[in-house]
């Protein structure tokens, strides 16, 4: 059974590159499937570059996507260590109204998303595309149950010997939850990387697309040379599978990561 799950999940990717390394001659839909090139050649990688301006595209992207990670992991962290440890009225509301947003599909609220971004003038910018995902509920609530895990003792001896609630927050809550920091990071990147139907309704001005839009058009005006689309895919998964690479460690760790240094 895993081995039926591989082959449905990572044979299509391994296709995809396999598809990207091969010559023009070559017989890209032969059966059963050639995963190893006969004519191993990079220079699909170059012609995507001359048929679309794929590395400003990527430059859009990786400013939206890491504008998204500091923003969460810096307002998920915030909310969520408001909601867990301090004590105010209406948090369990605020708990409540995080949750509940969960179940509300992307697709009910994009035309108020968009008439809120034109009121503000933000339209066919990138910033309007990092705003509606700048603190995602999902990771507020990540950080919540990072937080609650927290030993109540030992921000209790910290109250005693004066800590404040940013000093207790900043020295004793958030390096327990690194692991968790770390998986609210790669969930944002990921999220604001392949996000595509959000910056196709906001943005207007081609030299502003990210490079989930602006890949499209090799779908449409290459759409006989699989090698381009395909080369153009790896483009574009190659920081994913970088970043996913460099972080597995704490990924994996994620909210088990409960240990308190002093």
């Amino acid at each position: 059974m895993l081995l039926l799950v591989l082959a449905i999940t990572v044979g299509p990717f391994l296709w995809q590159l396999s598809t990207s390394l091969k010559g023009l001659s070559e017989d890209i839909y032969s059966v059963p499937p050639s995963f190893v090139p006969h004519e191993l050649t990079p220079g699909n990688y170059a012609r995507v570059g001359e048929a679309v301006p794929v590395w400003s595209f990527a430059l859009n992207s990786l400013l939206v996507a890491v504008a998204n990670v500091v923003t969460n992991c810096v307002g998920a962290s915030l909310a969520g260590y408001a909601l867990a440890r301090l004590r105010f009225r209406g948090r369990g509301l605020a708990t409540a109204v995080f949750l509940g947003s969960l179940l509300v599909p992307f697709e009910a609220i994009m035309v108020a998303l968009f008439l809120v971004m034109r009121s503000l003038q933000l339209n066919n910018t990138l910033v309007a595309v990092v705003l509606p995902g700048a603190i995602s509920a999902l990771n507020v609530l990540l950080m919540r149950n990072a937080f609650l895990a927290l030993p109540g003792a030992v921000e209790e001896a910290a109250l005693i010997d004066g800590a404040n609630a940013w000093q207790r927050f900043t020295r004793i809550a958030l390096p327990s939850a690194r692991g968790t920091v770390v998986v609210v990071a790669v969930f944002s990147f990921m999220y604001s990387w392949d996000d595509f139907l959000w910056p196709l309704i906001v943005l207007s001005d081609p030299s502003r697309y990210t490079l989930t839009i602006g890949l499209s058009y090799l779908q449409g005006t290459f759409v006989n040379d699989q090698r381009l689309i395909a080369a153009g895919t790896m483009i574009a998964v190659a920081p994913l599978v970088l970043l996913f690479t460099v972080a597995q460690k704490h990924f994996f760790r994620g909210v088990g990561e409960g240990a308190v240094k002093g």
